[in-house]
């Protein structure tokens, strides 16, 4: 069963014209202060006008501070009586199990690997004797922008965002720039936009759901983002990455989060049908055993 976002949030937000029909909302973490909060509204809210948020019975706007956010209802008011409030149409990629276009390339995995040798979240690294040993259990390297999305990738030319292609045969979503080294366990919340790194924050991570890791508010190691050093993760795909997580997790009721976990025995392709967004993800799925499988 996929999990829904909506469950457990804390904080709600509406067009003040509007106060019964909530927009979004997220469930508070502790990374989310109330300068984490304003930013993802500005990627959220289309409007022609500036505007204020209230947190509802208060009448003093929300500033950009490292202040934890409070629970509860937020106003967002235009400072024109014009004003109107849209959220955004932006596409969300629905991250599962999938096949690329060119085929996973080995070199990412080795050039990520070379790179970070620890997991650029917590910050455990790989021993020594292990790497020596070739042993990289509990270590993935995991793609910024996934490989299930690779013709939108193409379509909107973001390859332009890869500067090193050495090693790749494709179309650079393979390139280590588009690369981290996570733990596997920290990977699938990273995969599913449970949490996500912020580079117009200082590279704070910030987790959208419960942290039950305790990754968020740590700082994305800088192993992986020197800017002297041309294999580095590139800052607009972590930007990409960002967005796409505040709109799964905070626009509308959210994105489904999607069962991985299938025993032998269950009935799989069943689930699959009955879920949300079940015509992509069976053709994904179906694409995916008959070619490739890579976790994207």
């Amino acid at each position: 069963m996929a999990a829904d976002r909506s469950l457990g949030r804390d904080v709600h937000f509406y067009d003040i014209s509007s106060p019964d029909r909530a927009l979004g909302g997220l469930m508070l973490t502790p990374s989310i202060t109330e300068r984490t909060f304003l930013f993802a509204l500005g990627i959220l809210i289309v409007s022609a006008h500036p505007y204020e948020v209230y947190l509802r019975g208060i009448d003093i706007p929300l500033r950009p501070t490292d202040e934890p956010l409070r629970p509860g209802k937020y106003d967002i008011k235009p400072d024109s009586p014009q004003g109107r409030i849209f959220i955004t149409n932006e596409l969300c990629i629905t991250r599962i199990l999938s096949q690329t276009v060119s085929g996973r390339d080995e070199a990412f995995r080795q050039r990520v690997r070379e790179r970070d040798r620890k997991c650029v979240i917590t910050g455990v690294a790989n021993p020594d004797r292990l790497i020596a040993l070739h042993d990289w259990s509990s270590y993935h390297a995991a793609h910024i922008f996934p490989l299930s999305g690779e013709e939108w990738f193409i379509r909107n030319n973001y390859s332009r965002w890869i500067t090193n292609r050495e090693g790749t045969r494709d179309t650079g979503i393979n390139s280590c720039q588009n690369g981290l080294l996570m733990l596997s366990h920290i990977h699938e919340k990273f995969n599913n936009f449970s949490i996500a790194i912020n580079p117009d924050d200082n590279y704070r991570i910030i987790a959208f759901r419960d942290d039950i890791f305790n990754v968020g508010g740590r700082v994305l190691n800088p192993v992986c983002r020197n800017p002297s050093n041309e294999n580095s993760g590139r800052d607009e795909l972590l930007q990409w990455h960002f967005r796409q997580a505040v709109l799964a997790n905070m626009r509308g009721a959210g994105e489904p989060v999607f069962e991985t976990d299938f025993p032998p025995g269950s009935d799989m392709v069943g689930e699959i049908r009955n879920g949300p967004d079940a015509i992509k993800r069976m053709e994904a799925e179906l694409f995916a055993r008959l070619g490739g499988l890579s976790l994207a």
